[in-house]
């Protein structure tokens, strides 16, 4: 089955509520990116330094992001039966509650082993509501903006979000240089927590003035889709190409990005060497390019639409990781930059595409249950485990490589599927084949 093809004119947003659902994605990257950014440290707070600590931190990320497809699930049933204003603020009023929580945790000096399960609990409940989060907030910027601009105002939500990445590694940056190592340990790790709680109540505040999405309004005036059925069963049975269509588009979103941009203060200081206060300016100025590409790659898709974008940051993701990871363990600063800032911006590229296009392959009625099943899905298992399984290859093979061949593995066999994607932008120019007649583009 085809995605649905927009036609007519359709109601947009206020600017006021499309600018609140961007930015509010800042709250999601920043917590599990500064999880990632704190690794060595929480890993010594919870787990001691023993030579596993490291290991068991990223074990908690990996467990914590498999409540990810549940919370989308719930959550995704809730905003396809009720809305998706009532998702953004349930899902943030959690998020807020967890990290003010993680902010108060007793360590495992304190409390010994319990420490550890305390916080494998509350990352638990943190990634059940992120599983409602940002596809949520993709859904509700896609059915608000102008057809023509869907894939740049859809991208405003990554660019948001790497704003979190960027606070993710420049909050925890400041407080290592600012905290005596000392202090650190037993105190100073905290801040970055209680600040990302701050940012979260900031935002529901924030969220609380923005009105419901109009498709979702319009759907609720004349309801369309299967009958008798709740939104994940519909989808199920109705939307299955879909759901296989944005699982691998997903899928290579989160190995670029959580092994690329997110795994690479670890690899820096496990693997190359680097302090941890190098490790975190490089991976923040890797995330102010980001920042800057996202849009770029967005209006970018409107134009020549998704799947020629898509392929193109497909086929870098094949050809570039393992050079830049090379780069990343010559000991030199500059080489370093380099391949964070290279990594850091194909997997921006692919964000800001996949924003619009993974929305795009499904009906208002099934949207949120269609990212539920394969969005999220795919970023449980490409995202939440492969941090893990790099540093788990890197320690069993001595390969410093392994996490660029993982990325590049993924790629390969994603490039295919991207390639016979259906072509969803409404205003994109179509792309004549050699020696073929054009066919005319839905709009």
């Amino acid at each position: 089955m085809q995605p649905p093809a927009p036609t007519g004119k359709t109601a947009v947003l206020p600017r006021s509520s499309i600018v609140v659902a961007a930015l509010s994605t800042v709250v999601e990257w920043y917590d599990f990116t500064l999880y990632l950014y704190m690794t060595t440290v929480l890993s010594r707070v919870f787990f001691g330094s023993g030579s596993t600590s490291l290991l068991a931190t990223l074990a908690v990320f990996a467990i914590a992001y498999l409540m990810r497809p549940i919370g989308a699930m719930v959550f995704g049933h809730i905003g396809d039966r009720v809305g998706r204003r009532t998702v953004m603020l349930g899902s943030m009023a959690v998020m807020t509650a967890a990290m003010l929580a993680t902010s108060l945790l007793p360590t495992q000096e304190a409390i010994g082993a319990t420490a550890g399960a305390l916080l494998l609990l509350l990352r638990c409940v943190m990634g059940f509501a992120v599983g409602g989060e940002y596809t949520g907030v993709t859904a509700y910027l896609v059915e608000g903006a102008a057809l023509q601009r869907r894939g740049l105002i859809a991208s405003l939500a990554s660019a948001a979000s790497q704003i979190g990445a960027l606070l993710a590694a420049a909050v925890p940056a400041l407080t290592v240089t600012l905290v005596p190592a000392s202090d650190m340990d037993t105190w100073g790790w905290r801040i970055p927590f209680l600040f990302g709680a701050l940012l979260a109540g900031a935002v529901l505040i924030a969220r609380s003035t923005m009105r419901e999405s109009p498709a979702f309004e319009q759907h609720q005036q004349s309801p369309t889709g299967p009958k008798g059925a709740g939104p994940l069963i519909a989808t199920l049975r109705t939307q299955r190409p879909a759901i296989y269509r944005t699982f691998a588009i997903s899928a290579l979103g989160s190995v670029t990005y959580y092994v690329g941009i997110s795994y690479v203060p670890t690899y820096l200081g496990a693997v190359s060497g680097f302090s941890e206060s190098d490790s975190l300016w490089l991976s923040t100025i890797a995330v102010v390019a980001i920042i800057v590409v996202t849009p770029l790659a967005g209006a970018l898709s409107d134009r020549v639409g998704r799947r020629p974008a898509l392929v193109l940051f497909g086929a870098l993701s094949v050809t570039l990781p393992l050079a830049m990871f090379g780069l990343m363990t010559q000991g030199s600063f500059a080489a370093a930059l380099t391949g964070a800032i290279v990594l850091a911006c194909i997997a921006g590229g692919i964000s800001a595409v996949a924003c619009s296009a993974i929305a795009e392959q499904f009906p208002v009625a099934q949207r949120l249950s269609g990212l539920a099943l394969g969005a999220t899905a795919a970023t449980a298992i490409f995202g939440g485990l492969t941090p893990y399984a790099s540093q788990a290859l890197v320690d069993s093979t001595g390969w410093a490589l392994v996490p660029g061949a993982l990325v590049a593995a993924i790629a390969l066999a994603v490039v295919p599927v991207l390639r016979g994607l259906p072509e969803t932008a409404p205003a994109a120019r179509p792309i004549r084949p050699r020696g073929r007649t054009p066919q005319p583009q839905p709009r």
